[in-house]
């Protein structure tokens, strides 16, 4: 695996690449990660990743000076997976000098959700995916569907600036006990990685009753909210909500529900597509 920390020198490695695929990350890599790798091979014949940790998509109270770096092990763990090019760039070479122009995503499809709890968030991802886009140059790109609201930004990014990738969603990996892989489980204390799994439970639960036909979704979800708050979880939603767009959800159509809260001091999110 060729390591790149410049533009140039990536930029150089892949000039005559045939087909790439990338899959981009923060680093702290779990086996959810490795899986992206290991399906970028089936779409390319060159595969790309990243290491950056994008101080654009955190706000100001939130963990980035805290966030894991393990670039040795996660180097490891790519050449495993057979990743061609790691392209692991600094702040001062992604960002040479303060970013004045940014991707603002949709309104709509900005301000709910994890954009209503973390403002800023998803403009900071948009634009930083959009630089290495254009960076990178690839043919394909895969993004897990645990983080399902930036799925749906940039593959509409994607779509109405007319860039030439195919967005792949790539399904959660999930430990045995359905607790979704995450970055940040690593935060938990024994006791809270014990009580983490609850918040699967509850959405396959939801799922399970829309399945069954019980399309009374405002009760589900506080009855979900409820649950969770009376085990000592702190829930910032639980939503039931279009797969398209994330909007109202309606009968007849794909859905999917989604939730946020805080165990501890540590906030998971988490998603099952109805």
């Amino acid at each position: 695996m060729h390591v790149h920390t410049t533009i140039a020198s990536l930029r150089k490695a892949l000039i005559n690449a045939d087909r790439v695929a990338f899959a981009p990350t923060m680093g702290n890599l779990h086996e959810g990660h490795i899986s992206l790798m290991q399906r970028a091979r089936h779409h390319a014949g060159v595969v790309v990743s990243s290491i950056f940790v994008n101080r654009l998509q955190f706000g100001p109270n939130e963990d980035f000076d805290k966030y894991p770096r393990t670039f040795e092990a996660d180097c490891a763990k790519l050449r495993d997976a057979g990743v061609d090019h790691l392209f692991a760039p600094d702040e001062r070479e992604l960002y040479p000098q303060p970013q004045q122009y940014f991707v603002q995503p949709a309104q709509a499809q900005d301000a709910i959700l994890e954009g209503a709890c973390r403002p800023g968030h998803f403009q900071g991802v948009a634009t930083v995916v959009c630089k290495l886009f254009n960076i990178v140059q690839p043919d394909v790109a895969l993004f897990g569907k645990k983080d399902y609201q930036q799925l749906m930004v940039i593959r509409n990014m994607v779509r109405e600036l007319a860039m030439p990738i195919e967005i792949i969603g790539c399904d959660t990996v999930r430990a045995a006990d359905g607790l979704a892989l995450s970055s940040r489980n690593g935060y938990l204390s024994a006791d809270e990685r014990a009580e983490a799994p609850r918040l699967h439970r509850q959405l396959a639960a939801i799922a399970e009753s829309v399945r069954a036909g019980r399309h009374d979704f405002a009760a589900l979800e506080a009855a979900a909210v409820a649950h969770l708050n009376e085990a000592g979880w702190r829930p910032d939603y639980i939503a039931i909500r279009r797969q398209a767009d994330l909007q109202a959800a309606e009968v007849g159509v794909p859905l999917v529900v989604l939730a946020a809260a805080r165990l501890g001091n540590t906030r998971l999110i988490d998603n099952l597509e109805i």
